[in-house]
Parts: structure tokens; sequence; C-alpha cells
């Protein structure tokens, strides 16, 4: 069953993200740290989809992400090798990068974003070992990034590559991701996920306050107070999450938007990078400050509105990754039925959501929901008794089936 407060939560993290990069607002890190909640997202997703599928599940995922990445590799390295890139074989980690691809001056900036997909490649290819492990050892394996990305920071580890640590910054939140699926967080209750954010939160804001980087409290700077920082929301914002949130839906337009921001994330994160660094020039020319209120509003229009452009353009390749119909504009209302049929849920509600805890692992989410005494031997629940003088009605039963400013070099990079 669709899980709509957890797409409300999706498009706030991608809008945030976009807003940070065109106006380089520290602060917005701290009120809403958004990429550890799009891991965390993306770890109940692939949690789900490998308890439906098993390992098969790693392939549908990269089969979702890397057709977007094509696509704007193809638009930019080409123009990167015009403009000075070395032709070396280094350039197929545009195709798969499990490293940072290359890149030359200006695409390294115009395409710094590409850090969350060679984390994201990592953590998928990891996932079937690490929910495994999760499953058998929950708190340890919990609390193993953090104490990797602890040893990191006190110089234990000095030298770690760059993936090392951004599996201690960021593979917490997805782990967490998994916490939710299971179910976990929820049995835990308000009791101990209170507590544990407050304690989380005031260490992270502690370390936070005493290790400003060189862009004052930006979270992006000070990985530790990122990781306790973003795990204390991250309890809070998920751990706390309702199983559902029918009023994202009560108006058409709210709902299409989400909807539309969902379906069109990687779209999105992908290309308004190049439009923040492009427009950052032009509008300097005009004299619009990178203080001035009316200034940063009208770039952070123009970023959307070329955005909004492209994802109309090319953002129908998310459509064909899924192997969902293809749409200029997604979100509209599925005309026929097996339309509505074909549109699967992207967020499902936790295990034990609906009716208590269910087996973790071995059942989808709402299996056996309602069925509290098995079939009948010949496989069928008895037929409900009607009422003295009622009528059969007329047709079949229908049964209903429920679901910058400053331009940031970092591009909210580690």
């Amino acid at each position: 069953m669709r899980n709509r407060y957890l797409d409300l939560l999706r498009s706030l993290a991608i809008v945030r993200v976009v807003v940070y990069h065109v106006t380089g607002w520290a602060t917005l890190t701290l009120i809403f740290p958004a990429m550890s909640v799009m891991f965390a997202l993306a770890g109940s997703l692939l949690a789900a989809s490998l308890d439906r599928s098993g390992p098969t599940a790693v392939l549908r995922r990269l089969r979702r992400l890397l057709p977007s990445l094509w696509v704007l590799a193809a638009v930019f390295v080409p123009a990167m090798l015009l403009t000075g890139l070395p032709l070396t074989p280094k350039v197929l980690l545009w195709l798969f990068p499990v490293s940072d691809p290359p890149a030359n001056g200006w695409g390294a900036l115009a395409l710094s974003v590409i850090w969350y997909l060679r984390d994201y490649l990592w953590f998928v290819l990891a996932s079937p070992l690490a929910l495994w492990l999760f499953r058998r050892a929950p708190l340890p394996t919990l609390l193993a990034p953090y104490a990797l990305l602890g040893a990191i920071e006190f110089g234990v580890l000095p030298d770690a590559p760059t993936v090392l640590r951004e599996f201690g910054l960021y593979f917490g939140a997805w782990l967490l991701g998994f916490a939710h699926h299971d179910g976990r967080l929820r049995r835990l209750g308000a009791r101990v996920l209170t507590p544990a954010a407050l304690v989380l939160g005031a260490a992270g804001l502690a370390w936070i306050r005493t290790h400003p980087g060189p862009r004052g409290y930006d979270l992006n700077d000070i990985h530790l107070g990122n990781a306790l920082w973003s795990a204390a929301f991250i309890l809070v914002a998920i751990g706390c999450a309702p199983a559902r949130a029918a009023r994202a839906d009560r108006a058409a337009l709210p709902g299409r938007v989400i909807t539309l921001l969902n379906r069109r994330a990687l779209t999105i994160y992908l290309w308004h990078m190049p439009f923040v660094v492009a427009l950052t020039p032009l509008v300097d020319v005009v004299g619009w400050s990178h203080r001035d209120p009316v200034g940063l509003a009208i770039r952070v229009v123009l970023v959307f509105a070329l955005v909004g452009l492209v994802t109309v353009l090319v953002g129908w390749v998310e459509d064909v990754a899924a192997r969902r119909g293809p749409e200029l504009l997604p979100g509209g209302r599925p005309r026929t039925v097996a339309a509505r049929a074909a549109a699967a849920p992207a967020s499902p509600a936790p295990a034990g959501a609906a009716g208590g805890p269910s087996r973790i692992g071995r059942e989808p989410v709402g299996a056996g929901v309602g069925s509290a005494r098995p079939a009948g031997a010949a496989g069928r629940l008895p037929a409900p008794r009607r009422p003295a003088g009622s009528t059969r009605p007329g047709g079949p039963a229908g049964n209903g089936v429920e679901q910058v400013a400053t331009v940031e070099l970092s591009a909210e990079r580690p």
C-alpha cells in the first residue's frame, strides 16, 4: 500500500536540495538533512524490493538508476571532451560510476552531484549482505557505519578512501531505512525513539557547534555532526511516520506535484546543478546580489523552470527504466482500471504498519491482513450471512484493492 507520507518527505527533500544549491544557505542543512533522508527512504524501498524479489532486486534497481545518468552523460561527456577532458578508459566510469567519473574544470562543478549516484550504487550492491546481517544482528550492524566514521574522524583511519568514508557517513541512514521497512522503529515507539533522538541530536549539535567547517555550520563540512544529527532527524521524521498521509491527495494539484517530484526525482537531481552553475554568471551580470532576496527568488524560479523544461524533455526515461508507460507529466488520473493497477506503489508502508508486526523478510507488507483464520477445505472463506429479507446485488461483488546564489563546489558532497 502506498505511503504518501514518504512520498511527501522525498518531495520536500529534493526541493530542499535544489533551493540549497541556489542559495547556499547552510541553515537548510540543519533544518532538513535531505541527503540522509533520501538515503534512508531508498534503504527502506530496497529492503522491500529484496523481500519481494531477492537479489534480483539489485539488478532492477540498477536498471532504474543508470539510464537517466547515461542521458546526462550523452550530453555532457562529449562537451567536456571538446573542451579539454582527456579521452582515457576512465571515461567509462560515466556508464557505471563505482568511482568518481572524470570531468574537466567546468564539468566537475556542473556535475558534482554525481557523488550521490556513486554512493547509491555502492549501497545497492552491498544491500543483500547488509540486510542479511541486519536481521541477524541489528544493533551491531547499525552501529558499524557510525563506528567507522568515528575512526576516520578521530584519525584512526586517516587515509580512508572516499567511498569508505561515505559508508560511515550515510550508510547508517540507509540501515535506518531497513529498520523502518522491517517495522523495528514502529515497534520501539515514541517512548524509545524520542529519547534516542534527543541524545543523538544533542550530541550532533554539540559536535557541530564545536567543529564548524569552512562554511560555518553547513553539515556537508562536518561529517560526524552530520551523521548524528541526521540519525536523530530520521528517527523522528521516519520512525514516527504515519502509515499514510491522506491529506496529501485531498487537493488534486498538491497530490500531482508530489507524484511528479517522486517520479522525476532522479532527473531533477541530476540536471539542476548544471543550471545553477550556468545561471550564476548570467545573473551577476544584471546585478542580482547573492544577498538580495528578490534576486535569490528569481534565481530559484529560473532554476526550477529550466529543470521543469528538461524534465519534460528527458524525464520520461525514468518511466521507461521502471517499465512504465512514458509520460511527459506524470501524476494524472489513470484512465482505466488496468492503468491504475499498473501504477505500482513506490513507498510501501513499514512491515507491521497495519494489523501488527508481520513476519519480517518472509511476507510482503499486508500479506494476510484481515485473514484471522485459514480458508476452508476448499480454499475459500465462508460466505457472509445476509440479513433476512435482503436480496443479492445484481452485479458481481467488487472487492477494492488498496496502495547558488553561491554555487556550492561540494554540491552537498561531504
